[in-house]
């Protein structure tokens, strides 16, 4: 059975029909004339030029070919046709360069809908040299253009691969440094144990003092046995964990629990009337370093519905894509010392000063601490599952090594800031 669709009468161009990377006329519409624009009257030829005199398409400039003689164009054109004195090739090349359209651009006018208009164009100098150097030079732009297109691949390909290797390099300087392997270890920089006992006493002032629970004594213990496997302690009971295992690290070294050894998410007690920083998630940079910024408010604004935090404690996301974008930070420098912000961060206070900031901030920019999040939610707002953090395994060298490995990785920083 024949289709009982009309016919179209003609071709229109509208201002998003032409590709602003080919400059060609890629999405004509084919409509009826009685479905036209009523102010698109203006029938194209052959070798006229379209130039967009509207934002964002200012770029969207055409060369009509055959196919398109005789289509309707949208008022959003100027419609440029060529004299016999002008080889319309150069004509359309001049309109595309920096020169026409930069220039054209600043006067650019209007807050919702900004546009040139016709003066702007006619009044505009243009270099024009004769008709036979016209040709001359498009011969020569179009014996060249095929080299730098693919010049223009080519460095695109090396702009990708070099972000993705300072990336790959980035993550690769970190794991090596929470594996141990970033440093040599020096037997006579003290031990693990040292750290443990001191923590220990940290929390027992703490709980005496009435700022922590009892609870926050109960630490496990992990260790190696005589079969080469790994097992936690905690309390009476005992069960391998071999399978959690992620790598390994020196002898020197010790696997704990987060949980064990940083308190999570602390509060803050402060007056009313204390000058402090608010920081919400857009304030926090994603980037391998500490980078934020803050607005002063007084403490009582904030004091309720936010994650508290301190100079000295250590932040990061919990909620994807800052998760993996890194959005993690030392706090320094707080008003009054103290701050704060979005409720989707956690924060990770130390016991003392048993762990170097920076060592515990590379560690939460890590692959193996990054890759292997585990996530719940929506897929917009997929947060860290409960316990993720509170019971990772923290690979946790001697004191004096991890200031060597922080040293060692901000030696790097001509690789790491890129």
């Amino acid at each position: 059975m024949e289709s009982t669709k009309p016919a179209k009468d003609f071709v229109y161009i509208d201002v998003d029909a032409v590709n602003n990377k080919t400059n060609s006329i890629d999405k004509p519409k084919f409509i009826l004339k009685t479905n036209a624009p009523s102010r698109a009257t203006r029938k194209l030829h052959k070798n006229d030029i379209l130039f967009s005199m509207v934002r964002p398409y200012l770029r969207n400039i055409a060369l009509v070919p055959e196919e398109y003689a005789n289509a309707i164009a949208s008022t959003g054109f100027y419609v440029i046709t060529s004299l016999n004195a002008l080889f319309p090739k150069y004509i359309f090349l001049l309109m595309l360069s920096s020169y026409v359209v930069d220039g054209l651009n600043s006067f650019m006018k209007g807050e919702n809908s900004p546009s040139i208009n016709n003066c702007h164009i006619e009044d505009f100098l243009y270099p024009l040299p004769p008709l036979t150097e016209q040709h001359r030079i498009v011969a020569k732009v179009e014996e060249l253009l095929p080299f730098v297109e693919n010049y223009a691949c080519a460095q695109n390909k090396l702009n990708k691969l070099n972000t993705e290797i300072n990336d790959k390099l980035k993550k690769s300087i970190l794991q090596e440094a929470i594996q141990g392997r970033l440093v040599p270890q020096i037997a006579e920089e003290g031990t693990v144990q040292e750290l443990f006992e001191q923590i220990k006493q940290e929390k027992a002032r703490l709980v005496k003092e009435g700022k922590l629970k009892k609870s926050v004594l109960s630490d496990s213990n992990i260790f190696r046995g005589d079969d080469n496997k790994y097992w936690e302690k905690l309390g009476k009971e005992i069960h391998c964990i071999d399978d959690e295992i992620p790598f390994e690290i020196p002898a020197s070294w010790q696997w704990v629990r987060i949980k064990d050894i940083f308190q999570i998410n602390p509060k803050n007690v402060a007056e009313d009337n204390c000058i402090s920083a608010f920081i919400p998630m857009q304030k926090i940079c994603a980037t391998y370093g500490s980078e934020f910024y803050y607005d002063e408010v007084q403490w009582k604004t904030i004091k309720t519905g936010y994650t508290h935090f301190a100079d000295g404690d250590v932040a990061f996301a919990k909620i994807t894509p800052c998760f993996q974008n890194r959005k993690s930070v030392i706090f320094i420098g707080l008003p009054n010392g103290i701050g704060a912000g979005t409720t989707e961060l956690k924060v990770m206070r130390p016991y003392g000063e048993t762990i170097n900031r920076w060592y515990l901030l590379y560690f939460l920019k890590s692959p193996y601490f990054i890759d292997e999040a585990q996530f719940k939610g929506t897929a917009n707002q997929q947060r860290i599952i409960t316990g993720y953090l509170e019971n990772k395994l923290f690979p946790l060298p001697p004191k004096f090594e991890q200031d060597r490995i922080v040293q060692r990785i901000k030696q790097l920083a001509s690789i790491m800031s890129r």
